[in-house]
């Protein structure tokens, strides 16, 4: 299990954007998003650098809780 804070995701539109990096990784993660503490908790498989990096690559830096 991942948890990582995400500073930047504030709406609805961010969440979807941040769920749809997740999955470029592992399609089968399972995602739970807390926009009031901008959190995200990823039960995957896939490396957690891989699932940061694309978090990265989508404008969404995430840094391990």
């Amino acid at each position: 299990m991942l948890k990582m804070n995400v500073p930047d995701m504030t709406c609805g539109h961010c969440a979807g954007v941040v769920t749809k990096a997740v999955q470029s990784v592992d399609a089968g993660a399972r995602i739970d998003i807390d926009l009031k503490s901008q959190t995200v908790s990823v039960e995957t498989s896939a490396d957690a650098a891989k699932v940061t990096q694309a978090l990265d690559a989508a404008g969404y830096p995430a840094q391990a809780v």
